[in-house]
Parts: structure tokens; sequence; C-alpha cells
């Protein structure tokens, strides 16, 4: 099962679990990447002129520096969107919901798309292509192509945006509901369109080493949607849950234009601003057809495995997300009264703040990772490729199950500073789905290294049978949960099925791995995880007591809650953090858990030149 979780670096992300909530507009993240390639030789400088090698002027560590400075600003700037958009419909109700699945409905296809088609066949073509006399030529041709397949695609769920959600919405959401997300889904899903032309022209700048613009696009769209929402803000006013808008006739075609457009006008500007780069490096586009002898057969055999296996995982979420969505409505009845009930978007949020640190860090020491990887298969070096399993696993572990405990202890004070305009309700709602959630995320860092194993191989096709197990779990929590629980928990028993799915993923593909070579170094990792694992749970107890200590925990008329305003939660996120992270390294040192040296050594090395 897959998502579209932000990516980094110049190595593609490839999605974790499930789709995407609303990564990509939401976080102003580009699309899912799909399985990165390794280029067969460096680009042309020259647009395709000659085969001399590409060299990014200001050399690797200044590429680095401005894809990593993007990449961040990309965030801050998304946790302030993610804040306006609840400040302006909330995460629960009739409008975020709507508009939470008018918006996601994009970022499925273009996960498909991009994973599918775009990644996997025509951009290694990108890069190939500039390795030969008439680069430039053959670029042109595989852009004509690929925007050709974009546009008739756009155009073709477009038209079919109300069958789009229904799909997606179960019939208990109700109609209400199913009317605004598919007014809304007319004006999000072009997106579908400029997602794809980012990726595919943000492939081309990286083929002639260009980094920096495909990273920092994304901040444009932010930029553009926070203005949208701060003018929807200034005109209508704040979401307030006593005074919602919740029937259909508040919700006029200009509001909901508003809303959706200025939503779409940013991913709009995103691949825009992406033309004026590609001329500075003297790309000209032109359009040509015909794309006979350029080997798509052979690629488009690999995409079929890997489109196959994003399939499959969307089957898992579409369950899963029918059941978010009939949530509310379900629990509005039962309670014959307003209350605040956990839906999809509800979910969104938890998961945007549940892959912070996975997209922060654990992204980044796999894309170091899968360059070696990769040489190490393509020189068939097994004892390479172990090595490096077992060394990621380890160090990959010693800083998510830190994450997993420190984020489960400080779900709330983290949540108040993410998303400050959250009600007491809301926020209360939305703790719980963060926690289940979190506890996958070390499951989740091993699956990405697993499946960047099998990629270094060239083998989607094993990948498969994994993405099946994945979505079976997904999509039989989502029922167990909706058949035992009361509604207002069924989004935490889908975000906990999710943590299982990946530890499901996990198992299997470490099985996979070593059928096909050999040992893995196992039982080394099992020991790290064991030893990892306790000094988590005994920081996290002393975090917890200092939680309980402030009374940052919601009492049954939220008062506590109410009172843990920014500073008192960036306040309480530091203390317990430093406390957790101070006792966790001291139990890690008096373990001789050697990987934490390899996590925090590039670090304090560079600390230690900056005061030298």
């Amino acid at each position: 099962m897959t998502t579209v979780p932000p990516s980094e670096g110049p190595v593609p992300e490839t999605a974790p679990a499930h789709p995407a909530p609303d990564a990509l507009a939401g976080s102003g993240a580009r699309p899912p990447s799909g399985p990165p390639s390794s280029p067969p030789s460096s680009p042309a400088p020259d647009g395709g002129t000659s085969g001399t090698p590409a060299r990014p002027s200001g050399g690797l560590g200044r590429s680095a520096a401005v894809m990593a400075a993007g990449t961040a600003v990309s965030r801050v700037l998304g946790i302030v969107r993610g804040a306006m958009l609840v400040a302006a419909v909330g995460t629960t109700g009739l409008a975020a919901n709507s508009f939470d699945l008018a918006n996601k409905l994009p970022n499925i296809a273009v996960m498909l798309l991009a994973t599918g088609m775009l990644n996997a066949v025509l951009v290694p073509q990108v890069v190939r292509a500039y390795t030969t006399a008439r680069g430039e030529e053959y670029v042109n041709r595989i852009i004509t192509l690929g925007a050709a397949l974009l546009l008739g695609v756009t155009v073709l769920l477009t038209a079919g945006g109300g069958l789009l959600v229904r799909l997606y919405s179960d019939t208990a959401s109700g109609a209400q509901l199913r009317v605004l997300a598919t007014a809304f889904a007319l004006w999000c899903l072009p997106q579908v369109f400029f997602y794809g032309m980012y990726t595919l022209l943000g492939q081309v700048l990286n083929a002639r080493g260009s980094f920096g613009p495909f990273m920092w696009a994304p901040v444009v769209n932010n930029v553009v949607a926070i203005a949208g929402l701060a003018v929807f803000l200034g005109l209508f006013g704040p979401f307030h849950a006593d005074l919602a808008p919740a029937d259909l006739e508040w919700w006029t075609p200009a509001r909901i234009a508003l809303l959706g457009g200025t939503a779409t006008l940013g991913v709009v500007c995103q691949a825009a601003v992406l033309v004026w780069p590609l001329r500075r490096i003297g790309f000209r586009y032109r359009p040509r057809w015909g794309l006979r002898g350029s080997g798509l057969g052979s690629a488009g055999r690999v995409a079929g495995w890997t489109f196959a296996a994003l399939a499959v995982g969307q089957v898992g979420f579409l369950v899963a997300t029918q059941v978010m969505t009939a949530a509310d409505r379900t629990a509005q009845t039962l309670a014959d009264g307003r209350v605040v009930v956990a839906g999809n978007a509800v979910y969104t949020a938890a998961f945007t703040l549940y892959m912070l640190p996975h997209s922060l860090v654990t992204v980044s020491l796999l894309t170091a990772l899968f360059t070696r990887l990769s040489t190490h298969a393509a020189h068939e070096d097994t004892d390479g490729v172990r090595a490096d399993f077992s060394h990621g696993a380890r160090t990959i572990g010693v800083f998510t199950l830190f994450a997993t405990a420190a984020l489960a202890v400080l779900a709330l004070p983290v949540l108040r500073l993410v998303l400050p305009t959250q009600s007491v309700a809301e926020a209360s709602a939305t703790v719980p789905v963060v926690v289940a959630l979190t506890f996958g995320v070390a499951a989740l860092g091993t699956w990405s290294l697993c499946q960047r194993v099998f990629y270094a191989f060239e083998d989607a096709r094993s990948l498969f049978g994994i993405q099946v197990a994945m979505a079976v779990v997904v999509a039989g929590g989502s029922v167990l949960s909706r058949a035992v629980l009361e509604p207002w928990w069924w989004v935490t028993g889908i975000a906990a099925a999710m943590s299982v799915s990946h530890v499901v993923g996990t198992v299997l593909a470490v099985g996979g791995l070593r059928r096909r070579i050999g040992r893995l170094g196992t039982a080394r990792i099992v020991r790290l995880y064991v030893r990892a694992g306790l000094a988590a749970a005994i920081a996290g107890g002393v975090g917890w007591t200092i939680v309980l200590a402030v009374g940052a925990l919601p009492d049954d008329a939220g008062d506590a809650l109410m009172g843990v305003g920014m500073l008192r939660a960036a306040l309480l996120c530091a203390a317990a953090g430093l406390a957790m992270l101070v006792v966790y390294g001291l139990l890690l040192r008096a373990m001789r858990v050697r990987e934490l040296s390899d996590l925090t050594g590039p670090l304090l090395r560079r600390l230690g030149r900056r005061r030298g």
C-alpha cells in the first residue's frame, strides 16, 4: 500500500503505506517520485549535443544544501498552510471532510501516475536521452507524450469527479458530503495535470544537474495557497464549531471556487515556475511525437508491477476512506446531537504530524543508502547489500524508536504548535489517531529500507504480493473497526491497522530478501531494537511524567487542554523532549549502542568544524 508522502532529496521517496491524505497540497510537498532508478550515466550539459557529464556549478555539497533549504522552508510553510486551512474549515464536520476528500483525489491519481508511468517509465528515459547526441529532441518527445497522457487522464478524472467521490465515500456519509465534495473536486482534480508536469519538468532539470528549482517550487505552491486562505478568512471569517457552515446553502459557488481554486492555482504555479530555470539552462521545448525504438516496452513491464502494487494498495485505502467518511454522520445519528468525531480530515491532520520524523530524517538516511545499495546490486555484491541493509536498519531503528516515544508522549502539545487553530474538541479527537499511527513509525522506516533493496535489484514483482497482504490488513482493520467500535473510534482503529500493516510488510519483505540474498544479520538488528526499544520506553516514561505534572492532558471538560497555548506547548515540548533525549542517549551509551554515533556523528563533526 502506498501514500503520497513528502519527498526529500534528489532521490525520490517511495510511498510508505497508504494513499496520501493531503500530503501534496496540504504540506507543499512534491508528488511521489516512485522507485528511484539509477541513472546509467551522467547527463550532457548542453542539451544533449554530447555525452559530457553535467556538473552542478556549486558542487554536490552546495546542491544538497539548496535542496535541504527548500525542503525545510516548504515544511514550515506547509504547517502554516495547514493551520490556516483548519482555521477556515476546521478538522471535523461537513466542510472539513468534504474538502479533504476532494483535495485527496488528485493526490491519489498523481501517486499512481507519477510512480507507475512518469517515474518508472518516462523519467528514466529522460536521463538516458541526455547520454545521446539527440538528447534534447528525444526529451521533447517524452514531454509531449507525458503531457498528452496527463491531459487526457485529467479530463477524464475531472469529468468523472462525482463518480470518484462516490467511490471513496460511504453511503452513510450522507448526500450533503457527496454533493459538496463533488463541487470541490471539480476545482481540485485539474491538479493532476500540473503535478504531473511538475514531476516531468523537474526531472529534466535534475538530469541536467539543476536540483534546486525542483525542491523550491513547492514553496511557491504554499505561498499562493496561504494567500488564498487569507482572502477566504478575511472575507468569511474563521471556522467556529458552534456557528459552522454545516449546510450546503452557505457554500455558494464563489466560496467553493475560492477555496478549491486557490488550492489548484498553487499547483499551477508550482509547475509553471520551473519553466524559467529550464530556459536558463538552455532547454527549449518544441512539441514532437513518436518514441519508436526508445525501449519503453521493457521499462513498461517493470512499471506494470509497480503500478499493480500501488493499485492494490489503493483498494485497502479505498475501504479505509469509505469508513472514515461515514464516521461523522453515523456518530451524529447515534448521539442525536452535535458531537466532534474524527473523520477523514482528522486523519489527514494526524498523518501530517506522524510523517514529520520519517520525511525529515529517515528519508535522508535512505536516500544516502540507496545509491550504495544500487551499486552493490549492479555488481552482484550481495555481501555489500547485506552490510548496508543491516547498518541502515539499525541506524534507522535508533532514530525511529525514540521518535515513536517522543511523538506518542508529546502528541497533544505538538498538535497545539502545528495546528494552533484547532478547537479543544478537535485536538482531543486527533490525538488518539496520532498515537495509533505513531506506533508504526519504526516499522515504516524498515519497510521503506526493504523497498529500496528490492528496487536496487529492479524487482518490483516481489513487492506486489507484500502489498496485497498489507492492503488486506488495512481493509480488514477498517471493516473490523466499523463492526466493533463506536463511530468516534473508527479512525483510530484504522490508524492502528495502518501501523500493523507496516509491521506485516516489514516481516514479509525481510523474509523475501532473505530468500533472495541469504542472511541479513537480523539477529543483530533485533538485539538493537530490543535495547533501543527499552531505552525509548524508559525515556517515554520520563516524558509522560513531565506531561502529567504540567497537566497538559484534556479532562472531561477540556479545561487542561484549553490552557495549553502555543507558548506553553513549546516550553513543554522543549523541556520534556530534551529530558527524553538525554535519558535515551545515556541509556544507549550505557548499553554500548554504537549506532547512536552513526546517527549523530556527522552533526557533531559539522558543529566541531564550525567552532574551529
